[in-house]
């Protein structure tokens, strides 16, 4: 009996470890057998196969909640699709986001979406990626990247991100005003912004820089918040009339010196917005007074409806730009409740929603994976 007792026990204990494996394979399993009630008729054959796909989403800079609702919206958008998607952020360590580029290539995922790759070893990292019959869609990376076969570069917008808020500070100055330039070199993106700020000051003669400050890393709210405020020790009131920020990051710390300060007399125009942006846009008495900003859940989205394609066999653009929106003080103050990056679309039209990239055949795949 003690033999079939031990016997008994050792095939209950395999069963479970079996069970246990098909679990840990998880989500894999569940996944590709999707809700047998939808049709995949339509769908590419690559997907129609059952076929479960690894991405790896990596990003460079980090610590503020654009990049986590960029890395939300990419994972929520791939999962739909029934992939597996794992995100990365380096905190601005551009080591550590070289090594997870690597890492994730010799873990063998099927597609990659990579952020703020501003340098040429970022080109370097994808093509080694596509040598391996890799799929890969950049966001605000080095141009070269665009030159790779079979990459797409998206970005923002981001001449238009900095022509509508400046176009604001000019306005509202009147064109004449002793300004503070939040910015840091480096990033395609901000290249981008810094042209039409040089181009503004060059039309506009009577908006001067008296400052400026600027450096990503994990704590640039803070490191700018102490940089606002030791400007504001420098330029009593009548001296600085507004701060032009071209990260959210810069615009949040530096919001925060002014109410410290008791200098809300100065305005601030920035770009990008989060959902802790709104809050303090929108509060009574704030300094910020106008962002323009692309939805960056929406950002991460279509970047992985974009490597979908890809992984499909499907014709993707070389690069693609999303559009950008001006995000107003007086229209959220006139809410009458707090508003938020869901509810922001009763303000602006559209905000938050495209269907780019959106195939009919990714809605059946939606079907057939929803939980």
């Amino acid at each position: 009996m003690r033999k079939n007792l031990l016997k008994s026990t050792l095939v209950s204990a395999l069963a479970a470890t079996l069970l246990l494996s098909g679990c840990a394979s998880g989500s894999t399993t569940k996944q590709a057998s999707g809700d047998k009630n939808v049709s995949l008729k339509g769908v590419p054959a690559v997907y129609a196969k059952g076929n479960h796909f690894k991405i790896k989403v990596i990003r460079k800079i980090g610590g503020d909640d654009h990049t986590a609702q960029f890395l939300a919206g990419a994972k929520q958008e791939g999962e739909a699709l029934g992939f597996q998607v794992d995100v990365f952020t380096a905190n601005g360590d551009t080591a550590k986001f070289h090594d997870a580029i690597n890492q994730a290539l010799d873990q063998n995922y099927d597609g990659y979406i990579i952020s703020h790759g501003d340098d040429d070893a970022t080109v370097n990292d994808v093509k080694k990626i596509v040598e391996k019959g890799k799929s890969v869609v950049t966001f605000d990376s080095n141009p070269k990247i665009a030159d790779v076969d079979g990459v797409t570069l998206t970005s923002q917008d981001d001449e238009k991100l900095a022509q509508l808020t400046l176009d604001q500070l000019v306005k509202e100055t009147n064109g004449k005003a002793n300004i503070a330039y939040l910015w840091v070199d480096g990033f395609p993106a901000m290249v981008r912004r810094n042209k039409i700020y040089q181009d503004v000051l060059k039309k506009n003669p009577g908006i001067k820089e008296v400052d400026r400050f600027g450096v990503a890393a994990a704590d640039t709210s803070v490191q700018t918040q102490n940089a606002v405020a030791a400007m504001l020790n420098k330029y009593p009131k009548g001296k600085l009339d507004a701060i032009f920020a071209t990260w959210d990051a810069f615009a949040i710390g530096a919001a925060r010196a002014l109410k410290e300060a008791g200098r809300e007399e100065v305005k601030i125009y920035g770009i990008d917005v989060s959902n802790s942006d709104l809050q303090e846009i929108q509060r009574q008495g704030s300094a910020w007074k106008y962002t323009a900003a692309v939805d960056p859940k929406l950002i991460g989205a279509v970047d992985m409806r974009i490597l979908a394609k890809k992984l499909a066999k499907e014709e993707t653009p070389k690069k693609y730009d999303l559009e950008a929106s001006l995000v107003s003080q007086s229209d959220l103050q006139k809410s009458k409740q707090p508003v938020n990056m869901v509810n922001l679309a009763e303000i602006i039209p559209g905000w938050g929603q495209s269907n780019a990239f959106e195939e009919d055949w990714m809605k059946t795949l939606k079907d057939h994976y929803k939980k």
